[in-house]
């Protein structure tokens, strides 16, 4: 037991009820309660993940009021196609050491949830597709930040994979895929790097909100996985404060209004909620106010210009060079070159949301390519005929391109592949008049690009960060060769997804049903052409492959620059299981990766070693990791499409039961006649183990209702009417125009309508208490003597 936690059980035994309910929720939007007569301090939390944005004046957790100006760095999409665990070990010893000199106690991030769908409006703050990359890099981003004395919050806790109805959806997911998909990353995080905190989500998952999930906060995240932080709500995400405190959710955030903190001491009175469960909730908030405490006020100071230059390091390690046509790449400097796109100049940097941080500095590439000394001729792509013109009269074509904010962000999921018409003809017209064409492309997620075959180069910074400009510029011109590899497959159109049929649709109910089968281990299972696969990149420069031993206890290779450019090589680890396995298996699985840096005619060798998930399949009746006896086949691979060397070995374990569900064995048998993954209630329930829920229906009209749901009532217009002023009112303090709507609207339309009642409510700041909630869903349900009764009768 720790000093802080024996001290945080001797406080909470000399506490008043009312002051132990005080403590499980917030002050305000980022800050802790106190309680001065003991001691225990406030604490203060800001979003990342990928920089700070603490907020000092107005308040709002969704990235609109200002916040101090702070590092942002590449988010998690980008600095995934690093495949380096030092890099994001380094990038979080930088969040903490400014998270510390603003006094900033916990950083809410990493978040590590899974990229089901390239449609995800938040994808381009997780990191893969993959669980196994997600945990490694989540393990060393938390292990960085936390080196400085500042907490994480690991988020978001779990199977929250699309922003359409966030706040009342219900992902419905069969165990083994919970386990060895959407919770695995979770579990190597915990297991190896202790967060301080982490953050439930807002969905249901199979049936029970997660905040309210005593198997998911209790029985797996603690008893099985060790956990020992705090558990915190996502932001307004609470539904009810009593059956959270029961399942283990420690922290309600933001401050409410106080009224579900005098709930919780009603329960205790009632009996209702046993002031044990109490305890334990207020126990583990002491001791982290108290750990914060410690390092609070030790002085911190950083260097603005270095996390810049670490910035600008992390975006040209992350950068994916996808195509490079007759060696178009790197530039040259006598060439006179034609840039196209207002991209060039004011970078998509980051995505919008929560995460919006305000950077020190944002550079560009067409400064960082002037100040290099290239000819340089500029148009903003609006006009067709300028493009035409221009391209035509240069050597070479740049043509900087990517989504915009009201295609992908927090709040919303996109609808298509596809970039904005605008972008795509500037493109088609520059390649028309100048075959020397290249395109950057700047986004946070998958795009189509029916204009590929028509340029020579495509380079892949995604959303780069405040120094992308600058790395951008260097790998264009050969400073440096690009080495970041995809942390998730290009479909090449959305109908090939598996989730394609089952994801973001009108029903609250989300099923998750392609199982195992996400990314890559649908794809390559299957023989699904794509884009580009996981694991894919090209460089400046050539390697061999070469003495590769595959033993039972590991593997190595010998890997050899044969280019003329220092280049950097991510070499990464397959297992394929037997291929007589009685459990469906995908065509093979990531288990390993190491990223190498080779001079020219530089040689070195890569190990690989095995671990005990290395084999592994989650055993649904056994509730526990087992591996199966057969021969399983290693693979050493450049992506999960290049295999570079194999061998079988032989791996004695356990002998499973026959095979448990034909359907999902031979999973191509469920690509339907049009092309398009298809499975049926009758096959997804069988390996769901139940009968699948049905969904709730709307009315009568409850607390989870949302705003959508009454819009049509004079309620509902009323409510909406007051919500869209106050909307307008606070992206008019944030400083956005209507003029310049870059998806603000966007994402507070689709937020707003998606709302549950209780979540309006709890984000009302005490306007809307329990009761007045109760009087307006009388009133909508045609109760009026019951809403007057409630009112204005006597309150319990």
């Amino acid at each position: 037991m720790t000093d802080f936690k024996q001290k945080a059980i001797d406080l909470v035994a000399q506490m008043t009820l009312s002051e132990k309910t005080s403590l499980l929720s917030g002050e305000n939007t980022w800050q802790t309660k106190e309680i001065k007569r003991l001691g225990v301090p406030s604490l203060m939390m800001t979003d990342g993940p990928h920089g700070l944005r603490k907020q000092e004046d107005q308040s709002d957790n969704l990235g609109i009021n200002a916040s101090k100006k702070a590092t942002a760095f590449p988010p998690a999409v980008t600095s995934a196609g690093a495949f380096d665990r030092e890099l994001l070990y380094e990038m979080g010893v930088a969040l903490g050491e400014e998270a510390r000199a603003e006094q900033v106690s916990v950083l809410l991030g990493p978040g590590i949830n899974i990229k089901r769908s390239p449609l995800c409006g938040r994808n381009f703050e997780y990191f893969s597709e993959d669980p196994y990359i997600s945990g490694e890099l989540g393990t060393a981003y938390i292990k960085g930040v936390q080196s400085k004395g500042i907490g994480v919050s690991l988020k978001h806790f779990a199977a929250n994979s699309q922003e359409k109805w966030r706040m009342v959806s219900d992902s419905i997911v069969d165990e083994r895929a919970l386990r060895e998909i959407y919770l695995s990353a979770f579990e190597k995080c915990v297991k190896n790097a202790q967060p301080w905190t982490v953050m439930s989500s807002y969905n249901k998952l199979n049936g029970i909100y997660t905040s309210e999930s005593h198997r998911l906060l209790t029985e797996i995240l603690r008893d099985e996985w060790g956990f020992d932080g705090v558990v915190i709500s996502d932001w307004s995400a609470v539904n009810d404060r009593v059956i959270g405190v029961r399942a283990g959710l420690d922290l309600e955030m933001p401050n409410s209004g106080n009224f579900l903190d005098k709930i919780v001491a009603e329960a205790v009175k009632t009996g209702q909620l046993s002031e044990t469960d109490l305890d334990k909730c207020v126990i583990r908030l002491v001791e982290l106010a108290l750990k914060a405490k410690k390092n609070k006020y030790f002085a911190a100071t950083f260097s603005k210009e270095k996390h810049h230059q670490l910035a600008c390091k992390i975006a040209r390690e992350s950068a994916v060079l996808l195509k490079n046509e007759a060696q178009i790449l790197p530039i040259s400097a006598d060439k006179k070159i034609a840039i196209i796109g207002e991209f060039a100049k004011k970078p998509r940097y980051q995505g919008a949301g929560s995460s919006r941080i305000n950077p020190f500095k944002v550079d560009n590439a067409f400064d960082a390519l002037k100040t290099a000394g290239y000819a340089l001729e500029y148009a903003s792509g609006k006009d067709l005929e300028k493009v035409t013109r221009l391209a035509s009269e240069c050597d070479l074509v740049l043509v900087f391109v990517g989504l915009t904010d009201d295609y992908e962000s927090e709040g919303f999921d996109r609808e298509t592949l596809a970039m904005p018409d605008s972008h795509n003809h500037m493109i088609e017209t520059a390649a028309k008049a100048n075959s020397q064409t290249i395109v950057v492309l700047q986004c946070g997620s998958p795009v189509a690009m029916p204009w590929a075959d028509k340029v020579k180069g495509i380079l892949l910074t995604y959303l780069c960060g405040q120094a992308g400009g600058q790395a951008t510029a260097d790998l264009l011109t050969g400073a440096q060769s690009p080495s970041g590899k995809l942390a998730e497959t290009w479909p090449l159109k959305l109908e090939d997804t598996p989730s394609y049929r089952y994801f973001a649709t009108n029903s609250r109910l989300v099923t998750y049903r392609e199982s195992l089968f996400v990314g890559y281990r649908y794809y390559d299972t299957v023989a699904c052409d794509v884009a580009y696969p996981f694991g894919y990149g090209l460089t400046y420069t050539d390697f061999i492959y070469s003495k590769a031993q595959i033993t039972e206890t590991g593997a190595k290779v010998t890997i050899e620059n044969v280019g003329k450019m220092t280049g950097a090589e991510i070499v990464q680890l397959y297992i394929a299981a037997p291929a007589d396995s009685k459990r469906p298996r995908p065509a093979h699985e990531l288990k390993g990766f190491d990223k190498i840096t080779l001079n020219p005619g530089e040689k070195k060798v890569v190990n690989f070693s095995y671990d005990d998930r290395t084999f592994a399949y989650y055993d649904v009746e056994k509730a526990d990791w087992v591996t199966e006896t057969g021969t399983y086949t290693v693979q050493i691979a450049a992506s999960s499409r290049d295999i570079k060397a194999s061998g079988e070995i032989q791996i004695q374990g356990i002998e499973p039961s026959q095979t448990v569900n034909a359907v999902y064995q031979n999973i191509a048998s469920a690509i339907d006649e049009t092309g398009i993954f298809s499975i049926s209630d009758e096959e997804f329930a069988k390996i769901y183990g139940n009968e699948l829920p049905q969904e709730l229906p709307t009315q009568p009209y409850h607390a989870n209702s949302t705003l959508g749901d009454i819009q049509h009532t004079l309620i509902g217009k009323a409510i909406a009417k007051v919500a869209r002023n106050k909307q307008e009112a606070t992206l008019t303090a944030g400083g956005t125009k209507e003029e310049e709507d870059d998806g603000w609207r966007k994402m507070f339309e689709a937020s707003l309508m998606e709302t549950p009642l209780r979540g309006l409510a709890m984000m009302s700041e005490g306007v809307v208490t329990p009761k007045r909630l109760t009087a307006m869903l009388d009133l909508l349900n045609h109760k009026p003597v019951q809403a007057v009764k409630g009112l204005f009768g006597k309150s319990k």
